[in-house]
């Protein structure tokens, strides 16, 4: 997420493969064994809404998921120490392995309110830098192994691969990524349990640039079952001022296309069903031109309920409130006038999949006189 550099340069002079048909499920591959950890987690629902958390502020996931409203988090970002390493960290930090001990009780507390957490690996930085796990090892088992650890470590049910920058170029790391992906599948296949993937990845405001369409091509042609597509519907940098909402409905129309293409057997409902947009309330890195509004979320929630997306999600909760307005891509606040957790609450109905447009919709508020207690928090990526 939060990329390190104008999308438009790192997305410059890719080639698009030829699409392959349908999806190949493939047989076999090195067997793992099951990590002690909870098991048997339920699957994430059809619908849902999960904003990123940044995990690197020292803050409670489970406490800022509760004060939101949230039932579920998506949680970033993992990412290795160094390059050349197979062992991921949270923030790529030795002090916060994959561990019960780090983030355990705020997961489990998560879960036993009905939620679910989903792991994130990558990110702007970590895909700049050699450190997204996929990009940094070279071993498929060891990145299955971990992806694997998440599992039976904390007992999520979907693991998501923000992958861009670099990451998204690097041919070598996607491929052994989505054999990776495919690994685990099979393994949770073996063991009972149900584990998704969502690919994160940066969008036009038309669809995937080739490079995103290159990287489900090869998940098709390695067998790795892709859940969700969530395409990043901010910082286009293409120097146009953007309708934010209305351009998130034609990059998921776009996207909606080119996976008709990829899987040219399935109804378009079923499409629909593995699209996710990610969006970042308020004004993006890019500036005043890219400002998704309060009344835009709105607007997202209710196209979101009417086509059966899968999932809707923000960058980031911490920005979630009105404490800096007239302040472009700040770490803490949304940069407009709203309510605290506006975004939040516009979006968060979306979870059941029940709720019709009829229902009621948050009201714009003034900005909480609470939210300046986040002013001085930034953010890495």
């Amino acid at each position: 997420m939060r990329r390190s550099r104008p999308v438009r340069a790192l997305l410059a002079g890719m080639t698009t493969a030829a699409v392959s048909a349908g999806l190949v499920v493939i047989g076999g591959g090195a067997a793992h064994a099951a990590a002690a950890g909870p098991a048997g987690s339920a699957p994430m629902p059809a619908h849902v809404a999960a904003p990123y958390f940044e995990t690197w502020t020292g803050e409670s996931p489970a406490s800022l998921a509760a004060q939101s409203g949230n039932k579920y988090l998506t949680m970033a970002f993992l990412q290795t120490a160094s390059p050349g390493s197979c062992t991921a960290y949270w923030n790529g930090n030795t002090t916060q392995p994959v561990s019960e001990s780090v983030f355990g009780s705020d997961i489990a507390t998560i879960q036993k309110r009905g939620g679910n957490v989903i792991p994130s690996f990558g990110g702007g930085l970590a895909d700049g830098n050699g450190t997204e796990l996929a990009d940094s090892c070279t071993s498929v088992d060891s990145i299955a192994s971990v992806y694997e650890s998440l599992v039976t470590t904390y007992g999520v049910t979907r693991i998501d691969l923000d992958i861009e920058g670099d990451s998204i170029k690097n041919t070598a790391g996607i491929d052994r990524r989505n054999k990776a992906v495919a690994q685990v599948e099979r393994w949770a296949r073996h063991t009972g349990r149900s584990v998704q993937f969502s690919y994160t990845l940066p969008s036009f405001a038309t669809g995937l640039a080739p490079s995103g369409v290159a990287l489900l091509q090869n998940a098709v042609s390695n067998g790795a079952r892709v859940d969700v597509v969530n395409i990043m519907t901010f910082d286009y940098w293409d120097g146009a001022t953007h309708d934010m909402a209305a351009d998130t409905k034609t990059a998921a129309a776009g996207l909606h296309d080119q996976l008709a293409a990829l899987y040219p057997s399935r109804r378009s409902a079923r499409l629909w069903g593995m699209i996710g947009v990610t969006e970042m309330p308020g004004i993006d890195d890019y500036g005043p031109e890219e400002t998704f509004t309060t009344a835009d979320a709105v607007t997202v929630e209710n196209w979101a309920v009417s086509k059966g997306i899968n999932t809707l999600s923000f960058w980031a909760l911490e920005r979630d409130n009105g404490g800096c307005p007239g302040t472009a891509g700040a770490g803490s606040c949304s940069g407009v006038p709203q309510s605290a957790w506006y975004f939040s609450h516009a979006f968060e109905p979306f979870t059941s999949g029940s709720r019709t447009k009829a229902d009621s919709i948050p009201a714009l508020a003034s900005p909480s006189s609470t939210s300046a207690e986040r002013a001085a928090r930034g953010r890495r990526m």
